[in-house]
């Protein structure tokens, strides 16, 4: 999630649909996140770096993850995906290898994805404490709500729940990384990373429709909305 998020306002959230429903979004967030192939694309040097560890053994794992990571690479660009996108994957599988090799255990490939979403939950936490919620430093401009969206106290609001939320879901993916990572379960530490691909997508589509509703109400003169016999 923590990676995603910051990458969800630049492609191009579909959130104009105020009633947005939790199947749409989910829907949408796959779809941003590349579709079921562009999630399974991503998926695989993590699924074959598990794999071969559970065949041959952790030196097995690392020549797996070093022939997936490449082809991996060239499928995104093939797929037309930026080259920003592809360079982070690479970057992240890389990263992870190298914290596996410097710990010795194949469950070390998993360490920074566990470690990560507390400094995200202590991101979003202090950003509401600062009053300066990340997810409306974040998704504002998407929203297109005001530059002074601060001192607009519904969208502000919109805001804090969406990062109070945010939060939530990193410290949950933490206390389950953390939990799977200490008791070597290497399989669900690979389902978990995953399944989390289009949840920062969901979140972002929720918000910016929430944060839009917002500004309509708020731009919207009373009585604008209500059936003419009410007026008269």
């Amino acid at each position: 999630m923590e990676s995603e998020m910051a990458a969800a306002p630049q492609r191009g959230l579909p959130v104009d649909d105020e009633r947005l429903t939790i199947a749409t979004a989910t829907r949408r967030a796959v779809q941003r996140s590349g579709g079921w192939g562009g999630i399974a694309v991503g998926a695989a040097p993590t699924l074959a770096f598990v794999a071969a560890n559970a065949i041959g053994g952790l030196t097995w794992a690392f020549i797996a993850l070093a022939v997936s990571v490449p082809v991996t690479f060239g499928v995104r660009l093939a797929r037309r995906e930026s080259l920003r996108a592809a360079l982070v994957g690479l970057v992240i599988a890389a990263g992870c290898a190298l914290v596996a090799a410097l710990t010795g255990e194949a469950r070390g490939f998993f360490l920074v994805p566990t470690v990560l979403p507390a400094g995200w939950t202590l991101a979003f936490l202090g950003s509401v404490l600062i009053g300066r919620p990340l997810t409306g430093v974040a998704l504002n401009r998407v929203a297109r709500g005001p530059r002074n969206w601060r001192q607009h106290a519904p969208l502000r609001r919109v805001y804090t729940v969406g990062s109070l939320v945010a939060a939530g879901i990193c410290f949950f993916n933490f206390v389950l990384g953390g939990v799977l990572y200490l008791t070597d379960q290497l399989a669900a530490m690979a389902v978990q990373d995953i399944a989390f691909i289009p949840v920062p997508f969901v979140l972002a589509a929720f918000t910016v429709a929430a944060a839009r509703r917002a500004i309509r109400r708020s731009t919207t003169p009373a009585g604008a909305d209500r059936p003419r016999h009410q007026i008269l």
